[in-house]
């Protein structure tokens, strides 16, 4: 019989190799065997649910716009022109890799003008601003290709594919806490809403993954990436680069299912942030999946443009 290690189901699983321990000793893990100071875990074990965390799927309130089959529509001829043009591929990925990187950070008070992101995207210094600036802008360009990489594969996004997204976010930044969840209470500055106390994130985070299963059989693609955008932000469960690492799980979703990158502008700034703020205080999500479904519109329409 084939083995695994601690390490290896820590990577698998994305939860701790104390955590896995804890479910060894309350007999969960069958066939788990213990050869000196290491445990030997059969190859073909199953996560076990956490029964730490509630299975049932929160309740959301939801009112879906009236254009969304139109956007399937849209979808369906969008992919009814592939494959596309080699060189019209080329130009729309180098652009819009500008376009995400500028507005997601801008939205985060990011100073970097358009331009100005894609010299630094270039690999030239922009004189006059910080090197954090500049940063945000590599680490968020190498974020979305891990995120295309984790697509390409065909993934189904567990914790530990969250907590390396972050990591890329803020690498070199805030090594201390990238892809590590929060040890203490934040407050989301200008929102009503306080994301749970930092105890209760490893768990919430762990029903995330197990709701995402559920809303991804219940609701439309693009509701499912809100709805994974707002929990998460709901959660908050890093010290900082929740915003864009959850503008980036939205995507994941999206483009897994087709769909162009969703690019929230950050003009839209204001009425995204009460939107979001809107559905954690009243689990009404109406406004907030609405103003995703019209950026999905949006991207559609220019990718039918272009091909």
């Amino acid at each position: 019989m084939e083995y695994k290690t601690l390490n290896d189901l820590s990577k698998e699983w994305g939860i701790s190799e104390r955590r896995i321990r804890q479910l060894i000793e309350e007999g969960r893990i069958q066939g788990a065997t213990k050869m000196g100071k290491s445990w030997l875990i059969p190859n073909d074990v199953k996560k076990p649910r956490d029964t730490r965390v509630s299975v049932k799927p929160s309740e959301f309130i939801i009112n879906l716009p009236s254009n969304l089959a139109t956007i399937d529509e849209k979808l369906a001829l969008l992919n009814s022109k592939r494959p596309f043009p080699i060189a019209t591929i080329k130009s729309i990925k180098s652009n819009e890799l500008i376009e995400w990187t500028y507005n997601s950070n801008g939205i985060e008070g990011n100073t970097l003008t358009l331009k100005e992101t894609k010299v630094v995207l270039e690999g030239i210094t922009i004189g006059g601003k910080s090197v954090k600036e500049h940063l945000e802008a590599i680490n968020h360009k190498e974020a979305i290709l891990y995120l295309e990489e984790l697509v390409s594969k065909n993934s189904v996004l567990i914790e530990r594919d969250i907590k390396s997204i972050h990591q890329l976010v803020l690498k070199e930044i805030d090594q201390e806490n990238a892809g590590r969840y929060r040890n203490e209470k934040v407050i989301i500055s200008g929102a009503t809403h306080i994301p749970p106390d930092h105890i209760f994130v490893p768990e919430q985070m762990e029903q995330l993954t197990l709701d995402l299963k559920t809303w991804s059989k219940q609701y439309h693609p693009l509701v499912v990436s809100a709805l994974l955008h707002g929990e998460f932000v709901r959660i908050h469960p890093f010290v900082d680069g929740n915003g864009r690492t959850a503008r980036l799980l939205m995507n994941f979703i999206a483009i897994k299912n087709g769909f162009p990158p969703l690019i929230i502008r950050r003009e839209q700034r204001l009425e995204y942030y009460d939107a979001l703020d809107h559905a954690h205080v009243t689990k009404d999500y109406t406004t907030f999946v609405k103003l995703v479904i019209s950026v999905a519109e949006k991207s559609l329409d220019h990718y039918l443009s272009l091909v």
